[in-house]
């Protein structure tokens, strides 16, 4: 059947028997796509029923749906004209991973990180009704997703208004790792559901018993309903939040599915209905690891193995914290529902009293360290550079403030590759430099990635290490570590490349391939280790060249290589050719990490290229180079 839908009037020419059969063969279509290309699939086939019914109910794209974190909408992808593009998921000039209202009218609402679906809901249900529009909002938020304060701030927001408006919650018991907190141990307690269900059936077939059944039987009944589903199941808390609660039910039953949104969908007022799936449904391995299948390259359907493996820099990290914890009972562990995706796992094994999974809480996690680092321990807070951002303030006010030392570990720096736009870390340079008492590194290879670890865990103040994603490289030791400074990988008297973290080594290859093209061609390569504070020592001997290229995985603007044109300047080293390497002012697409520094210029080539460039410039400053 699946290959008779592209939209959702399609779906709707389908008889309600049909529903179940399709949602086999779009679990299949999902598995065998995302085994050649990677991507989400665990969340993904939990909510195939979910998806089908929704569209099958509701009028999308007049009705709004609105995907929390988004990387469950494969299903909501293929039914709404975009099948077709699959072959290319997360691929250059694919489709997106995520929802994108650029690829369809269907997408309501970009969605990329966790716990907003809620907060824009409410303001698509503010907006329709000041605009006299009709015609639904619906979010779909996660059980994990809801652990975050910002979806209590929506549902506040949502309870006190009363606009209509649904709220799926997807209960799953799994964010990315196993969810954490009492919100999520009070949502689990869906063994007692079973036990509400049969009180509540048995109920119902009792007064289907009585010849009149009057009224006031009726409210008896009703009010005797609620009480018990106070006492048993979430629904209280929701309700007092000023929702009419729904649930929990079979999120894998066709046929409650639609029952159950046809009733909400004529329902006035906010409606939370509570919905319990299977993450990875209908595929054993991902059944069995939900973790490991949340975000997956290519794989063998047959067994689950991946196509490739390498030791990544997430678990690299992990090895070396490790490590370092062995040697010191102060260290501890805090991830944001991320254990597995920033190589934690390995170290709870070992140390399983010594790290802390907040949940998906990053402010929460940030001052949760400042706690234990005033208390005379060593916090080191693992969490991606794009979730990272979250906890702005908070680094600021409760950390550097106060110079505490605490160590962010700060995993997919840099651009990430197919998750795309919301996901790139390619900006905590810029939002990082400028903090005072933070002592900024980015390491060239894994060697310096530990040796920085340990550099930092030893400052008397916070730190910072960013590193990409990707296969740990660099086998050799690593010289050892001076605060503020650099290391000169190659000498030259005709330029000089100042590169930061994992952009030295391609920085490095440049160089050795013009003096190859050359031989009379010598360019410095520095490995600067320190984006704050910099190595003015450095800075001197490479503006003695009179070209200087700085390079970076990194927005160009507020970057290194504006931290290094700030330093020059106020050095008074004036005169220069300088050119920085970097992203430019635009949201970078998804597409290989490779593809993507190719071009943007930041790989061997680029660089390679950046270099002749500058030599043949004249000889007014440039301050960047823009590459479009």
């Amino acid at each position: 059947m699946l290959e008779f839908i592209d939209s959702p009037e399609d779906l709707k020419g389908l008889q309600e028997k049909e529903l179940a059969p399709l949602c086999a063969e779009i679990r299949q279509f999902i598995i065998e796509h995302v085994s050649r290309c990677g991507g989400h699939l665990a969340s993904n086939l939990g909510v195939v029923e979910l998806t089908v019914a929704l569209h099958y109910v509701f009028d999308c794209p007049r009705d709004k749906f609105v995907w929390d974190v988004g990387h469950q909408s494969y299903t909501h992808k293929i039914l709404t004209g975009r099948k077709v593009k699959f072959p290319k998921l997360r691929q250059a000039g694919g489709l997106s991973g995520f929802p994108k209202p650029e690829e369809s009218a269907c997408d309501a609402f970009i969605a990329g990180h966790s716990s907003t679906s809620i907060s824009a809901a409410v303001g698509l249900a503010v907006a329709r009704d000041l605009l006299h529009e009709n015609h639904k909002v619906i979010a779909i938020i996660g059980d994990g997703s809801l652990t975050a304060g910002l979806a209590f701030e929506g549902l506040n927001q949502a309870g006190h208004l009363k606009k209509d408006m649904i709220v799926i919650l997807n209960d799953n018991e799994m964010s990315i790792s196993r969810n954490v907190g009492a919100l999520a141990a009070y949502l689990n307690r869906i063994l007692t559901g079973e036990l509400y269900r049969k009180f509540k059936n048995s109920t119902r077939e009792l007064l289907k018993g009585i010849p009149r059944f009057g009224p006031q039987m009726s409210k008896a009944a009703e009010r005797l309903e609620e009480a018990f589903k106070g006492i048993l199941l979430p629904g209280m808390l929701f309700e007092e939040m000023g929702f009419n609660y729904i649930g929990p039910i079979d999120g894998h039953d066709m046929e409650s599915l639609l029952k159950t949104l046809r009733r909400a969908s004529v329902l006035a007022g906010p409606v939370l209905i509570h919905i319990v799936t299977k993450k990875g449904k209908g595929y054993e391995p991902s059944e069995q690891n939900p973790c490991v299948f949340h975000g997956v390259g290519p794989f063998e359907i047959e067994t689950g193995k991946p196509l490739s493996s390498s030791v990544s820099y997430s678990e690299y990290f992990g090895e070396a914290l490790s490590r370092c914890a062995r040697a010191d009972p102060r260290i501890i562990a805090i991830t944001a529902a991320m254990k597995e995706g920033t190589g934690l796992a390995a170290f709870e094994k070992e140390f399983p009293a010594r790290i802390y999974d907040v949940g998906i809480a990053e402010p929460h996690a940030v001052v949760f360290a400042a706690g234990l680092a005033k208390s005379g321990l060593k916090p080191v807070v693992a969490i991606y550079s794009t979730f990272l951002q979250r906890g702005y303030d908070e680094i600021i006010h409760d950390v550097c403030l106060q110079r505490l030392p605490v160590v962010f570990a700060i995993d997919r720096a840099g651009v990430v590759g197919e998750d795309g736009p919301t996901h790139h870390g390619m900006f905590d340079l810029s939002y990082l430099r400028h903090i005072p008492n933070l002592t900024l590194m980015a390491p060239k290879d894994a060697p310096e990635l530990e040796a920085m670890l340990k550099f930092a865990l030893a400052l008397k103040g916070p730190a910072a290490i960013r590193y990409p994603r990707g296969k740990a490289i660099g086998e050799e030791d690593t010289l050892p570590l001076s605060l503020g400074k650099a290391q000169v990988l190659n000498e030259g008297r005709d330029a000089a490349i100042l590169a930061m973290g994992n952009m030295a080594l391609p920085a490095l290859e440049a160089a050795r391939r013009l003096a190859r093209e050359n031989e009379n061609m010598k360019v410095s390569v520095y490995n600067m280790r320190f984006v704050k504070p910099l190595d003015e020592d450095a800075l001197r001997r490479a503006a003695a060249t009179g070209r200087i290229i700085t390079v970076e995985d990194n927005a160009v603007l507020g970057g290194f290589g504006s931290a290094v044109c700030e330093a020059l300047m106020r050095m008074g080293l004036g005169g220069i050719k300088f050119q920085s390497l970097g992203f430019p002012d635009v949201f970078v697409e998804h597409g290989s990490q490779a593809e993507l520094r190719a071009r943007f210029g930041l790989d061997v080539n680029g660089i390679s290229q950046a270099v002749k460039d500058l030599l043949a410039a004249s000889p007014a400053l440039k301050r960047f180079r823009t590459i479009k």
